[in-house]
């Protein structure tokens, strides 16, 4: 079972995982051992509470199929253990995510002393280019 807060658990068997071979270097190890681990979980037809499930589908991210279907490629570590634990954590913190509710940003306006230092910088700006000017001899 995955807990991702006191109320929300997920099933070990909505999430399907299974061992497929790593990819790039190891030798041996890379040719032999299925390592990695793909996570697959569907949201539709998982247990989780319908708001998890309306604010995941709506995320914008590229391990979210059109399906609503979590694909997860754990291939970080050697060991098969520690990929899956690796991948079952990415999920929880994917949901978790889904449910962090963002501060709206409240518009400020700009210090009067902020405006003044910037009329002034510019000012002093444009002193030191019109120094840099030719002096006209009359």
């Amino acid at each position: 079972m995955l807990q991702i807060s006191n109320k929300v658990i997920i099933p070990d068997n909505e999430i399907e995982i299974s061992a497929i071979r790593s990819q790039g270097a190891g030798g041996q190890n890379v040719n032999k051992v299925a390592t990695a681990i793909h996570l697959r979980f569907d949201i539709q037809a998982s247990s989780l509470p319908d708001d998890y499930k309306q604010k995941l589908l709506k995320l914008n991210d590229k391990r979210i199929t059109q399906d609503g279907i979590i694909i997860i490629k754990a291939q970080e570590y050697r060991s098969q253990l520690k990929n899956r634990e690796d991948a079952l954590s990415r999920l929880k913190e994917l949901i978790k995510s889904a449910m962090v509710v963002k501060k709206k940003r409240k518009p400020t306006k700009p210090t009067t002393s902020s405006q003044k230092k910037r009329l002034d910088s510019k000012t002093k700006r444009s002193q030191i280019k019109s120094n840099r000017r030719k002096v006209d001899d009359e």
